[in-house]
């Protein structure tokens, strides 16, 4: 089995402000343990993958989708998920557009990594998400290096294992614009 460090977990601890020994008294496990789980050597439980998502604040899901089929499916598509809090700051991106380093995104909002009128639209969507608590889709038109890029958008709240609010999720797929050529009659 492939080994890959567990970058956007390091990002996380950071944007929180804690060491990896403190992140380990804070789950009572030994700090080499958790070193082995951020350098991908490691798996945790399920109680600790709660436990470290509850404490770095995003969504434990995201260890299983390392060895979800789906993972390895999704990777090279033009499918986008991300996980992000209720301050609208990504906790998690997989598979973004190149303009965006996933692990760079961890703790920033869409506005902070692209100015434009696609990351306003798509916050906004994400604020109503959270204060509706309902899962909605739009299509939502982002200007990226490659030009104009029109995304279908589905936004869905999050929620811990205990069942509080703690941020959303979104799929986005990337529209692929067909030109037909008229027909003359």
């Amino acid at each position: 089995m492939e080994h890959k460090k567990r970058t956007w977990l390091g990002r996380m601890r950071k944007v929180k402000g804690l060491s990896q020994d403190e992140v380990a008294k804070l789950v009572h496990i030994d700090r080499s343990y958790y070193s082995k789980i951020e350098n991908g050597l490691r798996a945790p439980s399920e109680k600790l993958a709660e436990d470290l998502a509850d404490l770095l604040g995003f969504h434990y899901s995201v260890f299983g989708m390392e060895k979800s089929p789906f993972f390895f499916a999704l990777r090279h598509s033009k499918v986008v998920l991300a996980h992000f809090d209720l301050n609208l700051r990504y906790t998690w991106l997989f598979n973004p557009h190149a303009d965006f380093d996933p692990v760079l995104a961890v703790g920033r909002t869409d506005v902070e990594m692209e100015k434009g009128s696609g990351s306003e639209e798509l916050m906004q969507m994400k604020k109503e998400v959270i204060s509706r608590r309902q899962t909605m889709s739009k299509k939502i038109v982002f200007t990226l290096s490659d030009g104009d890029a029109a995304y279908d958008v589905t936004c869905h709240p999050l929620f811990n294992a205990r069942g509080v609010l703690i941020g959303g999720s979104t799929a986005a797929i990337r529209l692929q614009v067909c030109a037909f050529p008229k027909v003359h009659s």
